[in-house]
């Protein structure tokens, strides 16, 4: 999830574990242990890609932040002697801070390593888009209640659990929406008779009404969308190619083989002029792409592999997001990237 709410969710945990006992001390840290994970972004690694699928692994695993939270609780305490008497349960408030930041970024597309070492299988529910308004709101006004009431009375950690609590249930929502539209989507690919290797549902920008149904085939892959609210019978797949027989002599590229395993195979394949490109097709949507990268070059007949580099996005969110609004309500209207055809 992005950065505000991952503060927000370590402040809310941190007033919910502690705020009765240490007051404003227990939000402001775990403001600051729910955004540590996303540290491992500062790390230099060698190429973009290796940067890639290293994200939100070792910083993200729940055995790493076993050692992590008894240095941080050390730190705390010696710099608050007098919440110092309260160490177990800055232990226990710390831990949660930083796990359910891990534990919520695997709620999204992108993929969490929660076991690494023992394993560095990304965890991906993709229930929630990684910024949701809806889930980070009631958090930040329950957080926000906290800091600016009075302590006596206790309404504003009574106001920061009420947070809390909503928010947890609107992720809750998530999953059910998803089991739903899943649900459909496998109806419909069966009455249509469409074959394909693998299916992932995952919610549009900034809502959970709007789902992307994105299905794997053996040379490319089909988009098609399904709002909960406008009472849409069926599915329309649009299908796009992909250049798989590029991989025949690059499957042994090291940047293939990391962006295979990490995608889970949600990957395109395609050829920009003399360049060979791989987007993860899990984020993003048809023509554009957050994570795409350049791993080799066609020089015909010849297929040589280069170092991984890194291409901007291109994405145009001032026609995105008008369109996914657009589309909640209405299954007519047209996708940006029709719009022009």
């Amino acid at each position: 999830m992005d950065s505000v709410t991952q503060l927000a969710l370590g402040a809310a945990v941190g007033e919910a574990t502690l705020g009765r006992k240490c007051g404003n001390k227990a939000i402001w840290w775990g403001g600051v242990c729910g955004t540590i994970p996303d540290l491992d972004v500062f790390i230099p690694f060698s190429d973009p890609v290796t940067a890639f699928i290293s994200h939100r692994s070792f910083s993200h695993s729940l055995f790493t932040f076993t050692l992590l939270t008894p240095c941080l609780v050390w730190i705390i305490c010696r710099l608050h002697p007098q919440v110092a008497e309260y160490k177990r349960r800055w232990m226990v408030g710390v831990y949660l801070a930083l796990a359910t930041h891990a534990l919520l970024d695997s709620f999204t597309a992108y993929g969490t390593q929660l076991f690494w070492p023992i394993s560095s299988h990304p965890i991906m529910w993709s229930t929630i888009f990684i910024i949701d308004p809806l889930y980070t709101v009631p958090l930040l006004v329950g957080v926000v209640v906290a800091l600016v009431m009075s302590r006596g009375k206790g309404l504003g950690h009574t106001a920061n659990n009420v947070g809390l609590i909503v928010s947890t249930l609107y992720l809750s929502w998530t999953f059910i929406a998803k089991f739903h539209v899943e649900h459909f989507a496998q109806e419909q690919l069966a009455t249509q008779q469409v074959s394909y290797a693998h299916m992932l549902v995952q919610p549009t920008p900034l809502n959970t009404l709007l789902w992307r149904i994105l299905i794997m085939k053996e040379r490319g892959y089909a988009e098609g969308y399904y709002s909960i609210v406008n009472q849409q019978t069926d599915i329309h797949l649009t299908h796009y190619s992909s250049d798989v027989q590029f991989l025949d002599t690059l499957m042994d590229h090291e940047p293939v083989q990391g962006l295979r395993y990490f995608t889970q195979g949600f990957w395109g394949i395609n050829q920009d002029n003399n360049l060979i490109v791989i987007s993860d097709l899990r984020m993003g949507m048809e023509p554009n792409y957050a994570f795409s990268f350049t791993v080799g070059k066609s020089q015909k007949p010849v297929i040589s592999p280069v170092a991984s580099e890194q291409r901007a996005s291109t994405t145009n969110w001032g026609q995105v997001l008008p369109w996914v609004w657009q589309r909640i309500w209405d299954s007519s209207v047209k996708r940006p990237i029709d719009i022009h055809k």
